[in-house]
């Protein structure tokens, strides 16, 4: 926990919205979306210092979690696609898979989109019992070539280590995560005891906590606009993946299911007095989840692996209760990014790092305390309706079979939405006063994070991961 000690003004755990909810690709933020940008960063690196026409020849070497299940999250994939300088926010999904997994002799990278090198398979080497003192997602990028003399001898130029520390964000070795304008914030909090605390002093609900820091990094009007470019791209993969079908990528022939239950659940609105709000609400997680399955665009909150819940909660919001209204969904992801980001500056939003508790369980508790304050919910029982959600998360195993994001993932996205509702309105009902604090859970996730054994934290070395056999 954070020294007491220090001013409020002087520490802030707010996490920019436009961070913690990224448009990216799938399956995975830490193992898809972050090793990317790492990738392109090296890459990036390696043309703005002038390097880039000395290169010949370029390795990486994935460790842990990464050298794990890096090839069911299609992480060899992101490297060679983010070293040829595509970007996880623009790319098209399809120039992604089977970047790595395609390649055939002869082949050749554009390394940061202009100068070619020989690439093999081979040049990406996998070390799963290797775990960086960093974090369990590590991987070395190195960059061999030509001496500036211009002798004929291939020398090393540049080795980097890079961290995935969850939802999409990196950390190169040596230097803090990049995250957007922390000193920037005028409404800083470290807990969400100061958080309430903030909004009892300027009687404001929290979302507007977050909209003044956003404003004062972007502008108001572009805080908006940019709101609604996270909602529209959670609301088109949610459209894409209830239209979807098939079976999904991985060998698991899971086959999808969202198109197939709205069929039946537009079928079933005909009936009278029959109520499909909760199954509708299975639908959109299962919607996007299987949409981050199939490698398609799809927006961290707070990663991919949990994507689906907090735009499921959303839908449900819009489409199920009166008066809903776009404003309405802004604050619902300003309130979703308050509660998120003391979950990444205090515990983790990482499944490497605290097991599937840390991704399922931080954003049920990001979805619950959204709802409750879109449903009229105090401070208080925003700040204990994400309490409720993430204490029944607690102890959450990362256990993904064949080391894909689809079992018991997708299922766990469409359960965890039901519990975010279930949490918000049990919080309604009371007062917002009970025996055990958000910061208190958060504190316990962290700690059991770090005494979960490494097999349940997505190595897919224990739980279903090894007791369901792959046909």
């Amino acid at each position: 926990m954070h020294d007491g000690r220090r001013k409020l003004e002087d520490v802030t755990a707010y996490v920019s919205a436009f961070d913690l909810f990224s448009i990216g690709i799938g399956p995975s933020s830490s193992h898809t979306v972050g090793p990317l940008r790492a990738a392109k960063a090296f890459a990036d690196r390696l043309a703005d210092d002038g390097m880039l026409d000395r290169v010949t020849h370029v390795t990486c070497t994935l460790y842990g979690s990464l050298g794990s299940t890096g090839i069911g999250h299609g992480t060899p994939d992101a490297i060679i696609a983010g070293l040829s300088g595509l970007a996880a926010e623009t790319c098209r999904p399809d120039d992604v898979r089977g970047a790595w997994s395609a390649l055939g002799d002869d082949a050749t990278l554009m390394l940061a989109g202009r100068h070619p090198v020989p690439i093999a398979r081979d040049d990406i080497a996998f070390e799963p019992r290797t775990r960086l003192p960093g974090h369990p997602n590590a991987l070395t990028l190195s960059a061999w070539g030509t001496a500036p003399d211009g002798s004929t001898a291939v020398l090393p130029l540049r080795e980097e280590t890079y961290y995935s520390i969850g939802g999409g964000f990196i950390r190169r070795d040596g230097e803090e995560a990049d995250l957007a304008a922390r000193a920037e914030h005028p409404l800083p909090y470290d807990s969400s005891e100061q958080l309430l605390r903030l909004c009892a002093e300027l009687d404001i609900p929290i979302c507007e906590v977050a909209r003044r820091n956003e404003a004062a990094i972007h502008g108001a009007e572009a805080t908006r606009e940019r709101l609604d470019l996270i909602w529209s791209a959670m609301a088109e993969c949610v459209a894409n993946g209830l239209a979807g079908d098939g079976t999904l990528p991985g060998g698991l022939g899971v086959k999808r299911r969202a198109a197939a239950m709205r069929e039946h659940l537009e079928a079933a609105e005909q009936q009278p007095g029959r109520d499909t709000s909760i199954e509708w609400l299975h639908a959109f997680a299962l919607a996007v989840n299987e949409e981050n399955a199939s490698g398609g665009r799809v927006v961290t909150a707070p990663t991919n692996g949990a994507a689906g819940i907090v735009p499921a909660v959303a839908h449900y919001f819009l489409r199920f209760v009166p008066g809903a209204s776009i404003e309405g969904i802004r604050q619902y992801l300003l309130t979703a990014t308050a509660i998120g980001s003391l979950f990444k500056a205090n515990a983790s939003i990482s499944g490497a790092e605290g097991g599937c508790q840390a991704e399922v369980g931080s954003a049920c508790a990001m979805a619950a305390g959204a709802l409750c304050a879109v449903l009229g919910g105090t401070p208080q029982q925003v700040e204990n309706a994400a309490e409720i959600a993430m204490e029944h998360h607690l102890g959450l195993t990362c256990d993904p079979v064949g080391g894909l994001v689809q079992i018991p993932c997708i299922e766990r996205n469409a359960i965890a939405s039901s519990t975010a509702v279930s949490a918000a309105r049990l919080a309604l009902h009371g007062d917002g006063s009970h025996l055990v604090s958000l910061d208190t859970v958060i504190e316990t996730m962290r700690q059991t994070g770090l005494d979960m054994s490494t097999k349940y934290k997505e190595t897919s070395e224990g739980g279903l991961a090894v007791n369901v056999i792959e046909c």
